[in-house]
């Protein structure tokens, strides 16, 4: 089992210690707004993170996986940068950080289903017990309900949606630790928790071709539901005259049942489904395609797909919905549509936009330098704390 050196970690739980028992923890900062040239912040050798992935995937992912990808290129990054990292996560070691695993990878057929989670969960104060950490990364959903078993200051990122029930329990949360989120759309959808930072997610532009001459298709990537809209996709590329190519996850029960009912009567023809794709068979469609088309249905908080396409320099045509206005700039980077019927139109304007203008959008706003810059000031201040932000009184 990989463990950092002894003596840095006997440093480190000592200096933890020192803060939890101290009166530096009882003043807790205001929320911060984590986004930010990619600045280093003190010595990064004097951090030391524990990173928990979920449950599902190994981690780089091979295909599907959004939240797994993140939590990748973060811990790559951050031991780039000189944080000392351990990534707590199923299966096997294949990032850059030190690894203690949380047990085999949980079955794919359960996913969505609590008990893996919690399974997962109820491992890490003993996992945590002897790393003297800093500070916590928690990326799962029910590992922060332990976070007083083991206590260390325990970041929180919502990866998903923040209403209804959910909005219920991060609220609940964002009292006991420091809720980041991922744009300021998914703020808006919670404005009574306790925001401690946003921090947009971030890709390592290097793993994405880059292509300026493009194939006539246009792309639909993500996963089979209707929230995604992958109807409102085949109906606007038939409009506009373009080929579509559908791709996207379909594995869960909810997901086949759409995918029989609404999407399969639908193809043929200028529309072809390939199924899930992942790795070098993912990247090549998105390089090659004439734009990204992101008809969403619902609020996405961020949208990871966007800034893939983008870092091959594929221009994106989405609904504005969510943050999709935050991760898309309008006439540089893509064509963000009002209603449905306006897609068809913006499919056709998508020569208008310059690759190298995409590719470089995400190397400024949105590369795994910068998603590691933003969480680094996270941790420094929880760290420094000991704790949550003290509440905020708006999301700005």
């Amino acid at each position: 089992m990989t463990k950092w050196t002894d003596a840095a970690s006997a440093r480190h739980v000592t200096d933890t210690a020192a803060r939890r028992n101290g009166t530096a923890a009882a003043r807790r900062p205001s929320a911060v707004d984590a986004r930010g040239p990619a600045d280093r912040e003190g010595d990064a050798t004097d951090l030391h993170v524990a990173v928990v992935a979920p449950p599902w995937l190994e981690l780089p992912p091979d295909a599907y996986g959004g939240v797994e990808a993140v939590c990748s290129d973060l811990v790559d990054a951050l031991v780039e940068r000189g944080v000392a990292v351990t990534l707590l996560a199923p299966g096997r070691h294949g990032t850059a950080a030190a690894f203690r695993p949380t047990g085999p990878v949980a079955d794919p057929r359960l996913m969505g289903q609590a008990l893996p989670e919690l399974v997962h969960a109820a491992a890490l104060p003993d996992l945590l017990v002897d790393l003297g950490v800093d500070v916590v990364h928690d990326h799962t959903l029910a590992g922060p309900l332990v976070a007083a078993m083991h206590g260390l200051p325990t970041v929180i990122t919502a990866h998903g949606p923040v209403q209804g029930d959910l909005g219920t329990y991060y609220r609940t949360l964002s009292g006991r630790a420091s809720l980041v989120a991922l744009s300021d759309a998914q703020r808006a959808d919670l404005p009574s928790a306790r925001w401690a930072a946003t921090v947009p997610n971030g890709v390592r532009p290097d793993r994405f071709p880059f292509r300026a001459d493009k194939d006539g298709y246009a792309l639909f990537l993500g996963r089979m539901s209707p929230d995604k809209g992958p109807v409102w996709a085949i109906d606007a590329a038939r409009a506009a005259g373009l080929p579509l190519v559908l791709a996207a996850k379909c594995r869960e029960d909810a997901e086949k049942a759409y995918f029989e009912h609404a999407v399969k009567p639908l193809l043929g023809g200028d529309v072809e489904w390939i199924g899930e794709v992942g790795g070098q068979q993912k990247q090549d469609l998105l390089a090659g395609a004439r734009c990204l088309l992101f008809p969403i249905d619902w609020e996405e908080p961020f949208g990871m797909v966007m800034i893939e396409a983008m870092a091959c320099g594929t221009p994106v045509v989405a609904l504005r919905r969510g943050a999709v206005g935050e991760v898309v700039d309008h006439g540089r980077t893509g064509w963000v549509c009002e209603r449905p019927a306006e897609l068809p139109g913006a499919l056709l304007r998508v020569d208008e936009i310059d690759p190298r203008d995409c590719r470089a959008a995400v190397e400024e706003r949105f590369s795994d330098s910068a998603l590691a810059a933003g969480y680094e000031r996270v941790y420094r201040r929880v760290a420094a704390s000991g704790g949550p932000p003290e509440a905020a009184r708006s999301a700005s």
